[in-house]
């Protein structure tokens, strides 16, 4: 701490060396001597004639490369607008036009970033196993590794008004989340923080979405969608975005969250009488087989009309497990579907599906 303090007290006066600011930024110091090197994004200043030492502007310059690349511009563009930024000549740009979701807006900071049709994606690397996916996930990933809350919520908010939120979580979200998570599990406790801060702004974006929603429209005669995590499972994202989904779509909607008691799950299908019941399991310790075929064969209501909810089997957990009357979504896009038409199935699990299936 005492070193740290003592660097950012040197800014002012003589600015920081390449290493302080690489660990500022989340990029490595190869990547800032790259940037340098290639498009003049360096300190104005360098002490003795060799060290590089960036003073505030520099470092203001180059936050703003990471910003604009992180939102997925090629980084010969971003290193443009960064320079031309830090004199002071870029106006302000237009508000991104697309659609959004109610009452969810891109901030005016975010717009500028917004990546050309047709231009090619930022090659500039993050350390996460993205593979190809969406140049959105590539700036996700950047400002995660960075620690940047704003600009991960950005990138987030601008994912959902542009693509809508079934393609922005299958498409952007989904992909960050799984390489963040696969860089953690390879690499002792490294990224860490990165995991747990893009999974608060993923779950903020995700309730933002269902509280804008929820409400408008209610038809209080439609038996609602239960979702739940089974016993012992804690993962509880996908069932947050299939529940802003619904939410967006009008469908009433009850979510218990994770790890859900087996009693209880009972004690709520006995009491709402659900049309659906969606159980999301992540692992294979958590799938509970006997417990959803004993939900999908409870009936519900008054004597001489009593019926049954179609039980929906979310989740890579559940593997090739199946039963009568439990429904197998391979993703979000399926789940919503099969939730909007119960009646046309019959509820004898022929649409059973394969293993590796996720709402």
């Amino acid at each position: 701490m005492e070193l740290r303090a003592h660097e950012e007290a040197e800014t002012a006066d003589v600015g920081v060396s390449t290493g302080f600011l690489a660990r500022k930024l989340g990029v490595s110091p190869t990547t800032l001597r790259s940037w340098d090197r290639r498009y003049g994004l360096g300190p104005a200043v360098r002490a003795d004639g060799r060290h590089r030492r960036w003073a505030p502007d520099d470092v203001a310059m180059v936050q703003e490369m990471c910003r604009l690349t992180a939102a997925g511009l090629p980084p010969a563009e971003a290193a443009r607008v960064a320079k031309e930024a830090a004199r002071g000549s870029v106006a302000a740009a237009p508000l991104l036009v697309a659609r959004a979701p109610a009452g969810v807006r891109i901030p005016e900071r975010s717009s500028v970033t917004a990546r050309r049709p047709g231009t090619p994606g930022s090659r500039s690397g993050t350390g996460l196993p993205l593979g190809d996916v969406r140049q959105e996930c590539r700036g996700l990933a950047r400002a995660a590794v960075r620690l940047d809350a704003l600009a991960v919520q950005e990138q987030l908010t601008a994912a959902v008004r542009t693509h809508g939120l079934p393609r922005a979580w299958e498409e952007v979200m989904v992909p960050t989340l799984r390489a963040v998570g696969r860089k953690w599990e390879s690499s002792g406790d490294r990224y860490v923080e990165v995991e747990h801060l893009l999974s608060w702004h993923v779950s903020a974006t995700l309730r933002h979405v269902y509280v804008s929603a929820a409400g408008h429209g209610r038809d209080s005669v439609t038996p609602p969608v239960l979702l739940a995590c089974v016993p012992g499972e804690m993962h509880t994202l996908p069932l947050e975005a299939l529940n802003a989904a619904l939410a967006e779509r009008r469908v009433p909607v009850l979510t218990l969250g994770g790890a859900v008691p087996p009693e209880a799950l009972m004690t709520a299908v006995q009491r709402v009488g659900p049309s659906s019941v969606v159980l999301w399991s992540q692992t294979r310790n958590t799938a509970n087989l006997p417990l959803a075929c004993h939900i999908a064969a409870t009936r519900w209501g008054v004597r001489g009309a009593r019926t049954r909810s179609q039980v929906l089997l979310s989740g890579p957990g559940w593997g090739r497990q199946s039963g009568p009357g439990l429904l197998r979504p391979r993703h979000l896009a399926e789940a919503l579907r099969l939730i909007a038409a119960p009646e046309s199935h019959d509820g004898a699990g022929r649409l059973a599906r394969s293993a590796g299936a996720e709402a």
